[in-house]
């Protein structure tokens, strides 16, 4: 069995709590690219054009582990080039990030509603990976789990790179005890509390996922811890719900309380799409990821953290 060679250590530091992109450059069979510019030119010309490939070699944005690339080298299979890309301008998501735990291994905070956990399509310096290694001063800190971006709550970062498979392994195997909390309609008519199981497929390229005929993928626990509201002419009465997923689809508990005909409040995708358009940071989804529970892998102590957040809009109720 062929080992993998570790990638070397990146020659350009982190811009913006982000790391560089790192290419190694494929086996050419056909030996196609005489160059390293050829290459570029070939995987990035598409995107970003090929004048700005030429332009990002003439400024020395390429950089090998011995120095910038100008691109005129011989065509190396195996060769390691980084560079940084270039970010797009971001609206700051104008709500702080709460550190609810940190030791020498973990960081456990309060994701706060419309952050994303990590960068991925049009959010990378505003993410709370990027956020917390520019706050923090640990540059090396990598989320052991992902929440959804519209959601709120808890989030466990790991502090060292040796540390992460330990504790994604636990978040993988199920074996993290996790509660959400949920702010949807009241339906006296709606049977609780009720576990539901079902089929979720989510196509890539598709906002919201559907539910299907099949064999279930899906398991959550609903549960109504209290309701408030209804007592005026036209007031409706809102539930607070405990919600306990024992799998991990994509927006499983979203698509469960929708089934059940609660869908939870502000949700712009369950049960219609809304269409795109600028951030409404007065309407969070009312969706927090309560608390979490496990058996640290390297101590072997039990661990409960608990969010600090609460849901706005019951807490306003009477």
């Amino acid at each position: 069995m062929r080992r993998r060679t570790k990638a070397p250590v990146a020659p350009l530091p982190q811009r913006d709590g982000v790391d560089p992109v790192r290419v190694r450059l494929p086996e050419d069979p056909e030996g196609v690219w005489g160059t390293v510019r050829d290459h570029l030119v070939a995987r990035f010309g598409g995107a970003i054009g090929v004048g700005r490939v030429e332009e990002m070699l003439r400024d020395g944005r390429f950089v090998g582990t011995d120095g910038p690339v100008g691109g005129a080298e011989p065509y190396t299979a195996g060769l390691h080039v980084w560079f940084h890309r270039d970010f797009p301008p971001e609206e700051r998501v104008p709500f702080e990030i709460g550190v609810v735990h940190r030791d020498e291994r973990i960081v456990v905070v309060d994701k706060p509603h419309f952050l994303a956990t990590m960068p991925r399509g049009r959010h990378v310096t505003e993410t709370a990976m990027a956020r917390l290694r520019r706050e923090l001063g640990l540059r090396e800190l990598q989320p052991a789990h992902r929440l959804d971006r519209l959601t709120a709550g808890l989030v466990v970062f790991v502090v060292r790179p040796e540390d992460r498979g330990a504790y994604q392994t636990l978040f993988r195997d199920r074996l993290v005890r996790k509660e959400y909390e949920a702010v949807a309609p009241y339906d006296p008519a709606v049977a609780l509390p009720v576990t539901v199981r079902s089929r979720i497929v989510k196509e890539r390229g598709v906002m919201a996922a559907r539910e299907e005929p099949g064999e279930p993928n899906s398991e959550s626990r609903i549960e109504l811890v209290e309701r408030r509201g209804g007592a005026g002419a036209g007031s409706r009465t809102l539930g607070r719900y405990r919600l306990l997923p024992a799998t991990g689809r994509t927006h499983q508990l979203r698509v469960h309380m929708n089934a059940l005909g609660l869908p939870i409040l502000h949700d712009p995708v369950y049960p219609v799409v809304c269409p795109d358009g600028p951030e409404d940071f007065t309407r969070p989804l009312q969706l927090l990821a309560r608390a979490l529970e496990f058996t640290d892998p390297f101590s072997g102590v039990e661990r409960r953290f608990e969010s600090r957040l609460a849901l706005d809009a019951f807490s306003g109720l009477g």
